[in-house]
């Protein structure tokens, strides 16, 4: 038999690929965490969940629950828009937690609330379109977003949220076809807008044909027992609200949902047919069963306590051993912390130092588009135990003071 090779015309470097290959940026953080899979490397930098608070047995339960009642079925295709039961569920705690009327149609059950900004950019974006961003922004929604090759508009972040007035310019004299915010606890800066940003946000954009994509991965990791209403509680119809199972059961299962007008869900709905036909079925029968058989504000009460600890022992080791120059920015719930170094030293030059000692963290100039923010860093309180936590805090206060004095 002639087991010959054929050989291609192509050569190294020679394949096609599409031009917008070329507006996405790579992910710097997914990148990073390849480094921080080592297990002697004290890491600060990816926005993981601590595991420790991973609902496993409840979640066993629920699967073997699932499997001996429904089997069969289970392991069947789906419907594009998720199980309605699950649906319907979400919807409930909307009214109970948050006081919004939501109709389970309006729900689409996605991968994660990733894909559901992926959605957002699909069935909206052309390229050119204008999206408007907060600055810094979340690195995820910059690489879906410019799959779809848009120009991107960025507004400053203030202590209290959005720049309103800036925002108020922008949208007088530009036509921006989307706004992504993430107003409970941002990443990367751990800011929440105040009632009065959600309000003027609200306003403005209701004078406006910008639609708004809510992203609201934090919003039940909250310190202060006052949680803040959606913006979407004000401007209804023009938002489209994000949710994810993520942070409050498991990453892995990669459930999330988009909640918004009908209109826009059946547009998602085909968009989401062509890129998967649907969302993993068997992960939406399991989390449907760990819902419905146990108290699910009560597991959110337990990784509330914890992060709460874990914060505010990041912010006593920045107080004891950080120089009084370095900055910071104390969240009310999420998972991170923003600091900023004095004006002329780079984070990315610090992270060298930090590396060589086994410390990762990651710079705050990633989340930027305008080259800004060279100065600034993005520590994660969540998924380091407290005495790695000292440990690693230690150590990078020591490279700290040595690199500025």
């Amino acid at each position: 038999m002639n087991t010959h090779t054929l050989q291609s015309h192509l050569t190294d470097g020679e394949f096609s690929f599409a031009n917008r290959m070329q507006c996405i940026p790579k992910s710097f953080i997914r990148e990073i965490l390849k480094v921080t899979a080592q297990p002697d490397v004290i890491s600060f930098a990816g926005g993981l969940p601590n595991p420790q608070y991973f609902p496993v047995e409840a979640l066993k339960n629920a699967a073997i629950k699932v499997f001996e009642q429904d089997g069969c079925n289970v392991l069947q295709y789906a419907v594009s828009e998720g199980y309605k039961p699950l649906r319907e569920y979400i919807a409930m705690r909307y009214k109970l937690t948050q006081n919004l009327d939501i109709d389970p149609d309006e729900i689409l059950i996605t991968n994660g609330s990733q894909q559901g900004i992926d959605l957002a950019g699909k069935v909206f974006l052309n390229p050119h379109d204008k999206v408007l961003l907060e600055s810094p922004s979340y690195l995820g929604a910059i690489q879906a977003f410019s799959a779809y090759e848009p120009e991107f508009i960025t507004v400053d972040l203030q202590a209290d949220g959005i720049d309103t007035n800036a925002l108020k310019m922008v949208l007088a004299n530009q036509n921006i076809k989307l706004m992504y915010a993430i107003p409970n606890f941002q990443n990367p800066t751990g800011i929440s807008y105040s009632i009065e940003k959600r309000i003027a946000t609200a306003n403005l954009l209701s004078n406006s044909n910008t639609i708004l994509v809510e992203d609201d991965p934090y919003g039940s990791i909250e310190f202060t027992g006052k949680p803040m209403p959606s913006i979407k509680k004000f401007l209804n119809k023009q938002t489209i609200l994000l949710g994810s199972f993520s942070k409050i059961a498991s990453p892995g299962m990669r459930l999330g949902w988009v909640a918004a007008d009908k209109k826009i869900i059946a547009q998602m709905i085909v968009a989401k047919q062509a890129t998967d036909l649907h969302s993993n079925f068997l992960s939406q029968r399991i989390i449907y069963q760990f819902l419905m058989d146990n108290d699910l504000e009560t597991h959110i009460s337990q990784i509330k306590n914890a992060y709460k600890q874990q914060r505010d022992q990041m912010l006593g080791c920045i107080h004891k051993y950080f120089p009084q120059q370095v900055k910071y920015i104390t969240p009310e719930g999420g998972m991170f912390i923003w600091l900023t170094l004095p004006q002329g030293y780079n984070a990315f030059d610090l992270l060298q130092k930090a590396s060589e000692q086994k410390i990762a963290f990651v710079p705050g100039g990633t989340f930027f588009l305008e080259g800004k923010g060279q100065n600034t860093m993005r520590l994660n309180y969540s998924n380091t135990e407290t005495q790695q936590l000292e440990e690693g805090m230690k150590k990078l206060g020591s490279i700290l003071w040595e690199w500025m004095r």
